[in-house]
């Protein structure tokens, strides 16, 4: 394993090397214990995490709070714009500069592109990228290859399904190009026509050794993969509720599908209607697990970049 972490800030996964996703994924390794057991370590004693969330977040933000705490750090900020200054006109710089004097790391969830990137280079302390609108989500895509590693036994040789929402899903963005790093990888890409991945990231799959597919139809192609990694249909990102309704639905998971199949399914969650609740109890359900390797990840990342950028 690589002995140091490269980067300050997590701003995009395309600025990562293998080295430095394995990096965090041996960390959190070492951390899950204390995770899982609900201990404290010391790690983090005495530093403060700055949460800027302008976007509403459930699992992303409580997850980071309580990766924070469970390194025995304490954890300010807020959870919608309505509720700091910025309601009342203040710059995104200004807070910005003002909670990069209270806290030794921010963590920011945006709804427009290029926020946690412009917000890094103003502040002298770690900058997370917790989503910035329908971007890039690198802690997430951690977190996904982390279960990945942890439930199929290897990222490389992966034959994963990407399905739903590949348009505007910045999860599916941010972990289509982390599967670039890995060896003989392929993904299929499982959507309505009009939710297509964006050809951006498709030229950026093509400058790595991942094989790609766009398909329509789940079951010509379950036989063959590893792992479904399912997505909603985002209602927020339509701009014509009509448009929404004709597409809601157009993928759902059930038990009776994946009966007599070895793949596992995974979901970043908030889950509509995309996965029946049969499948719940089942073997084939790794979302919830998912979800729950958020802590370890994050406590990874957080003791990493904190430890590495002493303020």
């Amino acid at each position: 394993m690589v002995k140091i972490f490269r980067l300050k800030n997590i701003i995009s996964i395309k600025d990562f090397e293998r080295e430095d996703v394995e990096y965090i994924l041996e960390e959190a390794s070492k951390l899950e214990d204390i995770a899982k057991s609900r201990e404290i370590s010391d790690e983090l004693k005495g530093k403060i995490l700055g949460l800027m969330f302008f976007e509403p977040s459930t699992r992303t933000r409580i997850s980071f709070e309580t990766a924070m705490k469970r390194l025995d750090g304490q954890c300010i900020g807020f959870t919608s714009s309505g509720s700091s200054s910025v309601s009342k006109g203040e710059s995104i710089a200004d807070t910005a500069k003002m909670f990069e004097g209270y806290s030794d790391a921010l963590v920011i969830r945006h709804e427009l592109e290029g926020v946690s990137k412009f917000i890094s280079d103003i502040v002298n302390v770690p900058v997370i990228n917790a989503g910035d609108g329908a971007g890039q989500h690198p802690t997430q895509t951690l977190l996904d290859l982390y279960t990945i590693k942890n439930e199929v036994g290897s990222i490389d040789n992966l034959r994963i399904a990407l399905i739903g929402d590949l348009k505007f899903g910045r999860t599916v963005h941010s972990l289509s190009q982390a599967l670039g790093l890995f060896e003989n990888v392929k993904i299929y890409l499982v959507s309505p026509p009009e939710l297509r991945m964006p050809q951006e990231v498709l030229i950026d799959l093509n400058k790595t050794n991942v094989e790609y597919e766009e398909v329509t139809s789940i079951e010509n192609i379950i036989d063959d993969i590893d792992v479904l990694y399912v997505t909603r249909i985002q209602k927020e990102r339509f701009g014509d509720i009509d448009d929404y309704l004709k597409i809601k639905g157009a993928y759902i998971i059930n038990k009776k599908m994946l009966e007599g199949k070895d793949v596992i399914v995974m979901h970043p969650l908030p889950r509509i209607d995309e996965i029946d609740t049969d499948v719940d109890n089942t073997e084939f359900n790794k979302y919830f697990t998912q979800a729950a390797n958020a802590v370890p990840v994050r406590m990874a990342i957080l003791k990493t970049l904190i430890k590495n950028n002493p303020k």
